[in-house]
């Protein structure tokens, strides 16, 4: 993934919500199993790591992404942005 598309990825993850939220469990197969299932409807999810998490938010997105085959976007704080291609229904046309 190029940095223009990077970027354009942030800016279109900057109004969404945090649908996953990790706490002191750290990464469970639930949570695996949402974050692949969001991937797939939306393409563009964020997440969010509580306080109480026993991993950093990088490291959690780390791992987020590698069980899903997702892309780490970005990771400010302890907020994180996954993007994933829907291979039959794109819905978000990265630029060139």
């Amino acid at each position: 993934m190029t940095s223009k598309q990077r970027a354009f990825l942030r800016g279109q993850a900057n109004g969404l919500e945090p649908i996953l939220h990790a706490g002191k469990g750290g990464i469970s197969s639930t949570l695996i199993k949402q974050a692949d299932d969001a991937l797939t409807a939306r393409e563009l999810i964020k997440g969010r790591v509580l306080e109480s998490a026993p991993e950093t938010a990088r490291e959690m997105a780390e791992k987020l992404s590698s069980e899903t085959g997702s892309e780490v976007v970005s990771v400010i704080g302890r907020t994180f942005v996954l993007y994933r291609r829907n291979e039959k229904e794109p819905r978000i046309m990265l630029p060139r």
